[in-house]
Parts: C-alpha cells; sequence; structure tokens
C-alpha cells in the first residue's frame, strides 16, 4: 500500500505531523530517532511513504511549489535535505553493550533489509577474529535485526575502546567491502587439482617471474585448490599492468596448474581489484564444483551434519547446521547462502562445548523457498563443503622471518623434499617481516610425522618455523551462560521462540547468568 502524504506550513505549525507519524509508528513497531526528522522534513514538500519499505522514500521532483502566503519555495532547494534522511534512515545503528551478559560483549545491529546485510555484518566481527557465541537473527518486514554475542579468541569480553569504535564505524558503514588493504598490488586467482609440492612449484613460478608475493591465502578441498594471491613488481615495488608480463604470468602458472594429468582445466586470471579475500575463495570453489567431488582419502571424523525442511505453513525453507565449533564458522556458512542467492529471514546460531548448532530461515531472493528434491540437496552439499574448506587438517606451523626475495619459494621446497603437504596457508607480510602460517600433512593426508616435523624446521630455522596449537576458544563461560539461559545445546529454537526472546535479544531485558 502506498499513502500520498503532502506537508503543508501554516505559521510555522506542520498539519499532517501526527498523521504521519502514526502511520510510521504502526508500520516499525517502536519510535526512532528518525520520526522526528522525518516529520520535520515534511513541513518542505511531498513524499511518496511506502507501507512495504518505511526505510525508503520516493521524492517527487520538478516545477513543484509550496506556498507560504507570497513566500514561494522552489522543491528542489530541500532535496539534500530530504538526501540526508533517506541516508540516516537507512544508515545501520550500532550498540555495543558489555552490561547485558556477564560472558559476552552483545553487538545489536539494526538496520533496513536488503540482501547480504547479514554478510556485512559478520563479515565485520570474524575479520577481527572474534568468536560469535551466539547470535539472534530476526526480521520485520523491511527492517532487519541482528544481536550477535562475541568474545575474543581467549574468551574475554572486548573492552579495548578502539576495537569497539572500529565495529561500530564498520558496521554503521552503508560500504562494508570497501577496503584499500591491497591497493598497489595485483591479485592472481588460481584454481586446480591439489597435489604434494603444488604451492612450491607456484611459488617458486612467481620468484623466477620478479614477483613479491606480499600477502596470500590457500585453501583445499576434496583433491581441489584454490588461492588468491596479491603480488607486486620486486624491482619496482608497483603493481604489475604490463600486459605481456600479465600474459606470461598466466601462461606459466595455468602449465603448473594443470600437471600432467588435470582432468578440468586449471584456471587462472588476474585482476587489480578483487572483493573480499575469503568470499572470493568461496565462491571461486563454488564455481569450481569442489562440493560435487568426494574425497580420495576420508580423514575427517567430525563432518558437518546438514538438514534442510521445508517450513510450507510460514513459506520458509529450515536450514540445520551441526558441526564442530570454530573462528569464522557462521561466516562461511552466511557468505554460501549469500553467494547461493538465499536471504535468511530468522537464524538461531548457539554453542555448547565445541559444538556449534546453527538454524537458518530462508527463501529465495524471489521470495519463494526451496522447491525440489535436488536443489535440497545441492544445498546440504554447498553447506557442508563450506564448513569443510576451512576446517583445520594438519599441523600448523608458523613462520615469523625478515622477507626476502624467494623466501616462499624456499621454505615450500623444504616442505615438499621432506614429504610435507600443505592443506592450507595464510601469507602476510607487515613491514619487512613475513608472517607466514601453514597447516601441513604428510603425503596422503595423514598427520605428519613428528621427526619430519622437526627435520624441517632444523632446515629452515628453529627460531623461524615454529609449531603451534590454534588458539582454543574459551568456552566454559559460554557453557554456564547457556545452561543459565535456558538454550539447550541439541535442541534448536523454532521461529516462534525467535519472536519470545525478541525482548532478551534487544537487550531490553537482562541475563542474570
Amino acid at each position: 500500500m502506498r499513502v500520498y502524504i503532502k506537508g503543508a506550513l501554516e505559521e510555522g505549525k506542520v498539519k499532517t505531523k501526527a498523521v504521519v507519524l502514526h502511520l510510521f509508528y504502526s508500520r516499525n513497531k517502536r519510535k526512532t530517532r528518525e520520526n522526528k526528522i522525518f516529520a520535520e522534513y515534511l513541513a518542505f514538500g511531498s513524499l511518496l511513504f511506502d507501507s512495504n519499505q518505511p526505510s525508503s522514500f520516493k521524492i517527487y521532483k520538478g516545477d513543484r511549489k509550496l506556498r507560504r502566503g507570497r513566500e514561494n519555495m522552489e522543491w528542489h532547494a530541500c532535496l539534500d535535505e530530504y538526501e540526508k534522511l533517506v541516508i540516516r534512515m537507512s544508515t545501520p545503528r550500532v550498540v555495543i553493550d558489555n552490561a547485558v551478559c556477564p560472558t559476552a560483549t552483545l553487538v545489536k545491529v539494526d538496520s533496513a533489509r536488503r540482501h547480504g546485510i547479514l554478510l556485512d555484518a559478520v563479515q565485520v566481527l570474524t575479520d577481527l577474529n572474534l568468536s560469535i557465541k551466539k547470535a539472534y537473527i530476526s526480521s520485520d518486514g523491511q527492517w532487519f535485526m541482528d544481536v550477535f554475542h562475541v568474545t575474543d579468541l581467549n574468551g574475554n569480553k572486548l573492552t579495548d575502546e578502539s576495537v569497539i569504535s572500529y565495529i561500530e564505524q564498520s558496521l554503521e558503514t552503508t560500504d562494508p567491502d570497501r577496503s584499500h588493504e591491497f591497493d598497489g598490488l595485483t591479485a592472481l586467482e588460481l584454481t586446480g587439482t591439489d597435489r604434494v609440492g603444488l604451492l612450491s612449484e607456484v611459488f617458486a613460478v612467481l620468484a623466477d617471474l620478479q614477483c613479491n608475493v606480499v600477502d596470500a591465502k590457500v585453501w583445499t578441498h576434496n583433491g581441489r585448490i584454490a588461492s588468491l594471491i596479491y603480488v607486486k613488481d620486486c624491482n619496482s615495488g608497483s603493481p604489475i599492468e604490463d600486459s605481456q608480463q600479465i600474459d606470461r604470468i598466466e601462461a606459466r602458472l595455468r602449465n603448473v596448474l594443470k600437471g600432467d594429468n588435470d582432468i578440468r582445466s586449471a584456471k587462472t586470471s588476474v585482476s587489480m581489484a578483487v572483493t573480499h579475500t575469503e568470499r572470493r575463495l568461496h565462491q571461486m570453489m563454488f564455481a569450481d564444483r569442489d562440493y560435487d567431488r568426494k574425497p580420495i582419502l576420508q580423514h575427517k571424523v567430525d563432518l558437518p551434519v546438514v538438514t534442510v525442511q521445508n517450513w510450507v505453513e510460514r513459506g520458509y525453507s529450515v536450514v540445520n547446521v551441526q558441526c564442530k565449533d570454530r573462528t569464522k564458522l557462521l561466516f562461511d556458512v552466511v557468505c554460501t547462502l549469500t553467494d547461493m542467492q538465499y536471504v535468511v529471514f530468522h537464524a538461531t546460531i548457539n554453542t555448547t562445548g565445541d559444538k556449534a548448532y546453527q538454524e537458518f530461515y530462508i527463501r529465495h531472493s524471489d521470495g519463494t523457498p526451496i522447491s525440489s528434491e535436488p536443489e535440497r540437496q545441492r544445498v546440504i552439499q554447498c553447506l557442508q563443503a563450506a564448513v569443510e574448506r576451512r576446517a583445520y587438517e594438519g599441523v600448523r606451523l608458523e613462520l615469523c622471518t625478515v622477507d626476502r626475495q624467494a623466501l616462499l619459494a624456499d621454505v615450500t621446497r623444504t616442505f615438499r623434499e621432506n614429504g610435507l603437504n600443505v592443506t592450507r596457508a595464510e601469507i602476510s607480510t607487515t613491514r619487512d617481516m613475513a608472517l607466514n602460517v601453514f597447516y601441513v600433512t604428510d603425503a596422503i593426508g595423514n598427520l605428519a610425522d613428528p621427526k619430519t616435523i622437526e627435520a624441517v624446521r632444523q632446515k629452515i630455522g628453529l627460531g623461524k618455523l615454529k609449531v603451534k596449537e590454534l588458539p582454543l576458544v574459551y568456552q566454559e563461560k559460554a557453557e554456564r551462560e547457556e545452561q543459565a539461559v535456558g538454550v539447550g545445546g541439541t535442541v534448536l529454537l523454532s521461529l516462534g521462540s525467535i519472536v519470545r526472546r525478541n525482548l532478551y535479544n534487544l537487550g531490553l531485558i537482562k541475563s542474570y547468568s
């Protein structure tokens, strides 16, 4: 329904103010600071108010004039004020609360609903390596409400004011993907068949072509590899823009990725800008259909359990994910759902011990639920793959040393010569220091022999390459919280219970756990 409202000025008073506030309150179910602003700006002209989209307003432009006695007020003169209003209405409102919950910091995000808004919020939190122990997501019409219970990796609440301020600013921005982290670098995207020593060959080619690797992420899953590598020219320190040099890089890397018997065509591409790195890796793996392949050897014990059912009465598809908890798990699941063009309307995220339980109420972007058995199976496969891609396999090795040309080629060659396979890698440089993380197994995917690891460390340098355990996410506090609130780890909440919990989720009532 659309309601056309025309504001008029009479002796400085707004005739339509009461009507407008009534319409606005009845739609949004609560009073916000924008109501007052909205009513004030209505005095300047006419708006087309769409009750289906209370956060957006269409402005009549043209030669219309509002008369106040003998004064004429040009409509276009007020456009800036209306634009400011629309911006303020559509900008997410963020509240970070350390008082409500004794074991976690609550991050509350309230915004107009749009496709991808949940992923944007989760991305900000996971990029800071925060652990999301619980979360509640709910939508009402075109309005979206998220509440995240977060801690650092040691299980502590957030107390650093600079971190809190950064979270607020990042969540309130209208363009969360805007980042200058990789300005001045050339991005290389690689996908192909994984094999022992492949990464060593890739870095050797880049070193030979005078490419300095500044940052990189490498994932492997079901016999496939995807990598996003950021490089610059070794000599000039500038991005690589020469078309002939780019062609040489692509050709050499493509030959390496193909190997001797690659059934699928290896893919390489070069660009000056990419989306969020880890989201792009998910997209590359998805396009490569890694979810449709079976691993040669099955080493995983705790495989993710994914179920999909339709709630016919409400028109939702209900997705449940149960697996071992880890950092960035929620990002991986939400990223995959978003890129598959599903919209999350409601969700509950819960953890108990080292187990994570996630429940999502989704529809297609066109408003329809999952409609066929093949589609249901595809969603299950894709979500299982999304969880497994980042699962920790192998021994974690951390390399910290002064950066130099061909460093990565030398280190990964040592891995290859000792029969170690790199299952995941995170490469970064800070000023002149290389800070790299590798996850390694033996050649067939089993846990590497400690003697082999020690020999590799002796070769590279005991002080440079260290065996590190994964950061332990603090769990005891979260378990006490779950028991006090009364949320069972194995029982996921229904949509009705999500609605009943809204007051708690929004921080209007406190948990006394």
